[in-house]
């Protein structure tokens, strides 16, 4: 977007003493005419950009100038990136933050673009819980924000089933899903995925870390606590990584099911989408519908159980082949709902 060109542009000739326009198209990877005309837009906006002639030449700022946008603070300009999405906000004790950095970013505008904030947030919402779910933001999620924001060691316990543990984390971020928390965090060396809303109590590490002594994981700072952060960790990488491993383990049964074309349009919305969609182009690819138009697919699922409760909405669009135990069990439904409409 222009408008967000014309920021990095005033952004780049504010670090530098100079640029020439090859090295801000290379930058913005637009033409040199294309940086010509950007130039002229800002100094008719008031930014007092010049450009120098001869051989040595190129673009600068008037010196002392400087944008009204580097006023942001670190906690400001971090929420900054997260003002899409309120309720995560408020829930982490962020709000506060955002709203002051949106303030300031309004007010370093021209004032006939000083509604862009309030326009966008009436054209653009994210809605990240699910439905029919009243969201409860997990008590200790501020705390853990806190720590994840300063890189700083904690102490937490932890429920596992039925039973509470004690752990010492390093936690590394945040992520929502579906509109339940968890924490990515490092353990001995390994990088583990926690719920949120399972921890029970969590307190900044005083052991021997705190005290100055270094771990496997990492130097310590010796007055807070503080670990040091694996630079290398991509934590959407990460996050893709673990859900898809997560999706695969809990897939441990196997359904064959004969499809009509309509149970083929319907089977993704009734069970798990991914393997859904993966079973039928598997089923697709070896050979496709048969005689009658019906698909037949092998589909992982969680358990029998599981698949009886997701694949009875599918009613005559799909026909259980195996397990054996299954079928019956479906053909046993289908008499008692024949024997309910008679």
């Amino acid at each position: 977007m222009r408008a967000a060109r014309l920021i990095k542009m005033v952004l780049l000739l504010q670090a530098r003493p100079s640029m020439t326009a090859a090295e801000l198209a290379r930058e913005l990877e637009v033409s040199e005419r294309t940086v010509a005309r950007d130039v002229l837009s800002l100094s008719e906006a008031g930014v007092p950009v010049y450009a120098d002639r001869g051989r040595a030449g190129g673009y600068r700022l008037i010196a002392g100038y400087r944008t009204r946008l580097t006023g942001l603070d670190r906690s400001e300009a971090e929420a900054l990136f997260l003002s899409g999405v309120p309720t995560a906000l408020r829930e982490m004790g962020l709000a506060d933050a955002a709203s002051a950095a949106r303030l300031k970013v309004s007010a370093a505008l021209r004032p006939e673009l000083r509604d862009a904030a309030s326009g966008a947030a009436q054209r653009f919402h994210l809605d990240a819980p699910g439905w029919y779910q009243e969201p409860e933001p997990p008590e200790l999620l501020p705390a853990l924000a806190e720590a994840v924001w300063d890189d700083r060691r904690i102490t937490a316990r932890y429920l596992r089933k039925d039973t509470e543990v004690a752990r010492e984390l390093e936690p590394y971020g945040l992520v929502l899903k579906a509109g339940v928390w968890y924490l990515a965090a490092r353990v001995d060396g390994d990088y583990r995925v926690y719920r949120v809303d399972r921890f029970t109590a969590v307190a900044a590490y005083e052991g021997a870390t705190a005290a100055g002594a270094a771990t496997d994981t990492g130097a310590a700072d010796a007055s807070d606590g503080r670990f040091s952060r694996d630079e290398a960790f991509d934590l959407p990488a990460f996050w893709a990584e673990r859900a898809a491993r997560f999706a695969r383990s809990i897939l441990r049964e196997e359904v064959v099911l004969r499809l009509s074309a309509r149970g083929v349009l319907q089977l993704p919305y009734v069970t798990e989408r991914a393997a859904a969609r993966e079973a039928i182009a598997r089923a697709q690819a070896a050979g496709g519908p048969d005689e009658q138009g019906r698909l037949t697919v092998t589909l992982p699922v969680e358990s029998a159980e599981v698949a009886y409760a997701q694949l009875l909405s599918l009613g005559p669009e799909g026909e259980i082949l195996a397990p054996g135990e299954l079928r019956a069990r479906m053909a046993a439904a289908a008499r008692r709902t024949a024997a309910q409409y008679a």
